[in-house]
């Protein structure tokens, strides 16, 4: 099988994805290379906000515009632990820089400087994330499971990840594709 590279792409679960922790998910992929991939699912925001997150942690929140912030299912493994997806990157002590625009940080740092209202422009905290072994993904793409589309636009990027509802991100994903949600099928191969 021929070696992709779908760091940067948004990934669209199909109608039939039978997994329920993806079912109509729209996911972004941070890293994917011979090991595997890595991505955080960006429509599912939990019943939990950013205030709620850091009174667990013990960390004093500065800001209260950002305490209302949604948290969000990142996927099904280490759901006990914090993702930070950000813009711009910036200088965190673990983070992995996903493309120009942006980064994904597992340190504590970042949240500590959010608590200061000196943290990153932009943020989506996910508990969790989603995670395929070497050729796990591209296995599911031969199996119809998902749709991807690059994130070439950076604005795009920026809107989808960080502005729209989260009811509107599936639906904006699918329109870089030119693809309505209502036109994509159960039954594959059925007219």
């Amino acid at each position: 099988m021929s070696s992709i590279d779908l760091t940067n792409h948004f990934l669209i679960a199909m109608p039939a994805m039978a997994d329920p922790s993806f079912s109509r998910t729209l996911t972004y992929i941070c890293e994917h290379n011979e090991q595997g991939a890595l991505g955080v699912v960006v429509n599912r925001p939990i019943d939990m906000d950013l205030r709620s997150l850091f009174e667990r942690l013990s960390l004093p929140l500065g800001d209260t515009r950002t305490g209302d912030a949604p948290i969000w299912f990142g996927g099904p493994v280490q759901t006990d632990r914090g993702f930070v997806l950000h813009a711009p990157v910036g200088q965190w002590q673990s983070t992995l820089k996903v493309c120009d625009a942006v980064g994904l940080t597992t340190s504590k740092d970042i949240l500590e400087a959010v608590g200061r209202d000196q943290g990153p422009r932009r943020l989506l905290v996910t508990l969790g994330y989603a995670g395929w072994s070497a050729g796990q993904l591209e296995h599911e793409l031969t199996q119809n499971a998902w749709l991807t589309v690059e994130a070439k636009d950076p604005r795009v990027l920026d809107e989808i990840l960080f502005e729209l509802p989260a009811d509107e991100r599936l639906q904006a994903a699918l329109h870089l594709l030119g693809v309505d949600l209502a036109m994509l099928s159960e039954d594959a191969g059925h007219a």
